[in-house]
């Protein structure tokens, strides 16, 4: 009888797994309504799954229904507070709901959006998106709430000292939000030499053929990229 038993629950626990497994591949085929229906009906047997409720945020996020993400990233950050990647996606979803709502409804979202960044950044120094995340809030918060360059640029050397390409990057992006163009391109060109990625190429392009109107150093850049 006892073997019976244990038969069983493996079968189960087995079959539980595969259903998981299944939902991680279309996840990561972005067939995100099909990874959500198998996630929705996993969960109802594994409840306290950190790791499908944060896949259901995922998928949420990137359908854009904002609501439901910060539902479920809600539930990761109160069950672990101290979870850096929780706190930051929290804040993330919240703050792209409080774009879609009017301004007065947005204001009241601001500070708990802040909170869960800094959050993030106090339990984890060395998280890179969430000091993405600050510095573009900084920026684009009035002052009168909170807002500011200093502020920005205070997570923008933070990220200098943990990643010189994203440093650079960040106070490129400072730079260019004030249209301060020909500051930024020392900035970007220093990224651009030390990552030579697709995306240090596509910043400081797009700043020259875009922004300085540059075609000439835009073309250059171009070829020397694709070699």
């Amino acid at each position: 009888m006892r073997f019976l038993i244990f038969a069983l629950l493996s079968s189960l626990i087995s079959v539980s797994q595969s259903s998981f497994d299944v939902a991680v591949s279309y996840f990561d085929a972005k067939k995100l309504n099909e990874a959500k229906s198998l996630f929705e009906v996993y969960l109802k047997s594994n409840p306290n799954d950190l790791k499908a409720i944060e896949y259901l945020g995922d998928i949420a996020g990137q359908l854009k229904k904002w609501d439901e993400a910060v539902l479920y990233y809600s539930k990761l950050k109160t069950k672990i507070p101290t979870n850096a990647d929780y706190q930051y996606k929290y804040g993330g979803a919240l703050g792209m709901k409080a774009k879609s709502v009017n301004k007065m409804k947005a204001l009241g979202m601001i500070d708990d959006i802040e909170q869960a960044f800094l959050t993030a950044a106090k339990l984890d120094k060395r998280h890179i998106d969430t000091r993405w995340a600050l510095v573009m809030l900084y920026l684009e918060l009035p002052g009168i709430i909170g807002g500011s360059e200093a502020k920005a640029k205070k997570y923008a050397d933070e990220l200098l000292l943990i990643s010189r390409i994203d440093g650079y990057l960040a106070h490129g992006y400072i730079e260019i939000y004030f249209k301060r163009y020909k500051k930024a391109e020392p900035l970007y060109v220093a990224a651009h030499r030390l990552g030579n990625s697709k995306t240090t190429f596509e910043k400081l392009y797009d700043l020259y053929l875009n922004k300085l109107k540059d075609k000439v150093k835009a073309q250059q850049l171009k070829e020397e990229y694709t070699k």
